[in-house]
């Protein structure tokens, strides 16, 4: 380990209680996509102490943030990514709550390291939970200019990467024309039929699709009594797949099918994304192995081989626009939790949380330290990314 990282690991150290302060004031106040306020000003107001520029409210988003630090001389921009979301009803039970801290704490000890050339950027991306707000970041240009991202996720695991699937939202609304159920239903259209057909088609589907394909759906408006012909219902799916490409391909199907359920009942259908869509998640290998040999000279050797996730992430945007890692660290024992659960949210403020958030933060700086001294890591890096886009 050489003289510059053994500093950014002491200086993660010594504002490690600070850090783990943040994670703890998040999970005692958590709050929902797009309303994260005092999170947001709370990272934003570390970061201005930390001598970083502050831009709130960023591509018309008031709790989405943009931090940087000029390193004065040319040289790549690396960013650090935050969440800090809760869920409904469970709060931090995803761990946001670290991956904030985590993000700035390694931010803050890179930009303190003197002879570094490039830029160092933070960027507070809300509701990755609801509304996926990276894809909004991504779309609006914030990563135009910013050359490799990064980000940790805590987990019951240390693993170098999990890919993601892309993921679609749709909420389908059908039509029809009230009339009494009994004294008169062939004067009606019945739009709740029309979804009940949208599920069967969407379920004969099924068998036509590859097996990497999730599908689940609801009906969130059926009518509102038995005896009343509805005249409007509709129903929300999440459409997944492994690749963006395919699930593209897919959704031409379920169009034609939904529009066919609309024509078999005379309803009129109308649809629209109900939550922004996701990409599939594609971390940059090399970049990957870059965090892992870190991860490893930290002292962590308890390392699970890299899987196929089935979840999705707006992460998976920012990866089809920069070389991107969404590594997984571990804040406790396997089978401790699982995710999405008040035991994780509980788990963030233990020992183990202020451990991960640690670990996390130190391989975080360390892996961006290896990117900014190393001209050929660099290029592999970019290289690596620019096939993948092929």
């Amino acid at each position: 380990m050489n003289n510059q990282k053994q500093a950014i690991k002491q200086i993660i150290g010594e504002n490690l209680e600070d850090l783990f302060d943040l994670a703890k004031k998040m999970k005692e106040n958590p709050e929902m996509g797009f309303e994260e306020f005092k999170a947001s000003a709370w990272l934003t107001e570390y970061l201005e102490m930390k001598g970083f520029e502050v831009q709130r409210g960023i591509a018309g988003l008031p709790t989405a943030f943009k931090a940087t630090v000029d390193l004065d001389e040319d040289g790549p921009n690396i960013a650090f990514l935050c969440e800090y979301d809760a869920l409904p009803g469970i709060g931090h039970g995803c761990g946001h709550n670290l991956i904030g801290p985590q993000s700035i704490g390694a931010a803050v000890a890179l930009s303190q390291i003197k002879g570094l050339s490039g830029m160092i950027t933070v960027l507070g991306s809300p509701a990755e939970e609801t509304g996926g707000a990276k894809v909004t970041l991504v779309e609006k240009g914030v990563f135009d200019n910013v050359d490799f991202a990064m980000m940790v996720h805590p987990a019951t695991h240390n693993q170098p990467y999990s890919t993601s699937f892309a993921l679609d939202a749709i909420e389908f609304t059908y039509h029809g024309k009230t009339s009494h159920a009994a004294a008169a239903p062939e004067l009606g259209i019945n739009a709740l039929d029309s979804v009940i057909l949208l599920f069967n088609g969407i379920n004969a589907l099924r068998q036509h699709l590859i097996d990497d394909v999730r599908i689940h759906g609801i009906i969130n408006d059926g009518g509102q009594t038995p005896n009343v012909v509805p005249d409007k219902a509709s129903a929300r799916f999440y459409f997944r797949a492994k690749e963006r490409k395919y699930l593209n391909q897919m959704f031409t199907k379920i169009i034609h099918i939904a529009e066919g359920a609309a024509l078999m009942t005379g309803a009129k259908m109308e649809w629209r994304n109900y939550e922004l869509s996701n990409d599939n998640l594609m971390p940059n290998k090399r970049l990957v192995k870059c965090f892992e040999d870190n991860l490893r000279a930290l002292g962590i050797t308890d390392i699970e081989p890299p899987q196929d996730g089935k979840g999705s992430s707006d992460m998976g945007n920012v990866s089809h626009v920069v070389p991107a890692i969404h590594p997984y660290i571990a804040i406790a024992e396997k089978d401790a939790f699982n995710p999405h659960s008040a035991e994780m949210a509980e788990a963030t403020i233990s020992e183990g949380g202020k451990q991960g958030l640690y670990t996390s933060a130190v391989t975080l700086a360390w892996t961006a330290y290896d990117v900014l001294t190393d001209e050929q890591l660099q290029k592999e890096i970019t290289q690596e990314f620019e096939s993948d886009m092929k």
